[in-house]
C-alpha cells in the first residue's frame, strides 16, 4: 500500500474513533493553497481542527512527535484559511487536536497546540 493510500486508511480510522468519543465530522482532507487538514469537527462547542499522524512502530519516533512547531504553523494557517472562507466570526472558539496512532494503540490529545 502506497502513503497516501495509508493516510487515507488512518484517516478513516481516525475520524470513526473520534466519533465514538462525540465528536462530529464536518470535514476531511480540506486543502487550500497553504496546506491540508486531515479532518475538521464540532466537540464540545469547539471547532476542532484534526491531525492524523500514524507510526508503524518507533524507529522514526511516535507520531505525536511528528507534529512539530512547523508542522504545527502549517495547520495554524490552513485554520485561519478556513475560518475566514467559511466566514466564521472571530469569536469561534476553536481547538487543534492530534491523534497518534502508534502501531495498535491510539490516542487523543486535545489542545496540542495553540492559535498564536
Amino acid at each position: 500500500m502506497n502513503k497516501r493510500a495509508v493516510g487515507t486508511e488512518y484517516e478513516s480510522f481516525a475520524a470513526e474513533y473520534l466519533e465514538k468519543q462525540g465528536y462530529r465530522m464536518i470535514r476531511r482532507n480540506y486543502r487550500c493553497r497553504m496546506g491540508e487538514i486531515d479532518l475538521i469537527a464540532w466537540h464540545q462547542g469547539y471547532l476542532v481542527f484534526i491531525e492524523v499522524k500514524y507510526r508503524k512502530n518507533s524507529q522514526s519516533g511516535t507520531a505525536s512527535e511528528a507534529v512539530d512547531v512547523r508542522k504545527q504553523q502549517r495547520i495554524i494557517r490552513v485554520a485561519r484559511w478556513y475560518l475566514m472562507e467559511s466566514r466564521f466570526p472571530e469569536s469561534q472558539p476553536v481547538r487543534f487536536d492530534v491523534v497518534a496512532i502508534d502501531g495498535e494503540d491510539a490516542q487523543i490529545i486535545r489542545d496540542a497546540f495553540w492559535m498564536r
